[in-house]
């Protein structure tokens, strides 16, 4: 029997809602803030200062033994890039920041890959087939689908543009855990895995390469950049299956 996703209860699905909110408005201040000669870690130190001052708890920090609270990846590094002093946004750069935040013990978690002034059309392509992929996604989220509708429309946005599609990592359950089974991958597997019921809480997150799928994790052991070093892009949001159209939490607003 495929394993069943664990529903939340109204009451968990409103403390989810409250730190997704939160989340959403971490990424608007940071949003504000990226231009060229901005470091990643005072985009970092804007995130933290957002979330604690709405009474939220930074995710990611120390998680796992991650340091900081964003996941700050500029370029070809796909995802869990550490934010750094010394790690300066240039003009034509795309930064994915990636963000979680508890709100009174319940997890959200997003990310977004924003331009740095000017971009390239061809990466302004990729992060729109990208975020065109998080919807496609969410799409799918409807009580009765099985699971791999999700990984499927997301593939399907892959191929229709011919992108690199990273496979090693993907979506997950989230709400009482930063991370929660099933895991979502971003491909067809052919199993249609765990049918979506209402409350099912989970994160969806398509990564995009401009090149190829591989990639690989740096020696600092967390930073994951693509093999061929070309630009990868990656959304994702928070979003709670429902009645009708399935609820984006993190929505930014």
């Amino acid at each position: 029997m495929p394993e069943r996703i664990d529903r939340k209860s109204r009451h968990e699905i409103s403390l989810i809602r409250s730190a997704a909110k939160i989340n959403a408005e971490a990424h608007l201040a940071v949003q504000a803030a990226i231009k060229p000669g901005i470091s990643t870690l005072e985009l970092d130190e804007i995130a933290e200062a957002h979330i604690r001052k709405a009474g939220g708890v930074p995710a990611f920090k120390g998680l796992y033994g991650f340091p900081a609270t964003l996941c700050v990846s500029v370029n070809e590094e796909v995802v869990h890039g550490i934010p750094k002093s010394d790690k300066i946004l240039q003009e034509g750069d795309v930064v994915s920041v990636d963000c979680g935040t508890i709100y009174k013990g319940l997890y959200s978690d997003s990310a977004v890959t924003w331009p740095v002034g000017t971009v390239k059309p061809e990466v302004l392509k990729l992060l729109a087939a990208t975020e065109e992929a998080l919807m496609a996604g969410i799409s799918k989220m409807l009580p009765g689908n099985p699971l791999d509708e999700i990984s499927g429309a997301i593939e399907d946005v892959c191929l229709k543009y011919g992108y690199g599609l990273v496979r090693n990592y993907g979506g997950h359950g989230v709400g009482k855990k930063p991370h929660e089974a099933p895991f979502i991958h971003n491909f067809r597997t052919g199993e249609a895995g765990p049918t979506l019921e209402e409350g099912n809480v989970l994160a969806i997150e398509p990564m995009f390469n401009l090149g190829g799928d591989d990639v690989y994790t740096a020696e600092d052991e967390w930073t994951v950049l693509t093999k061929d070093h070309l630009p990868s892009a990656h959304f994702e949001h928070t979003v709670v299956v429902v009645k009708g159209e399935p609820e984006i939490l993190t929505l930014l607003k």
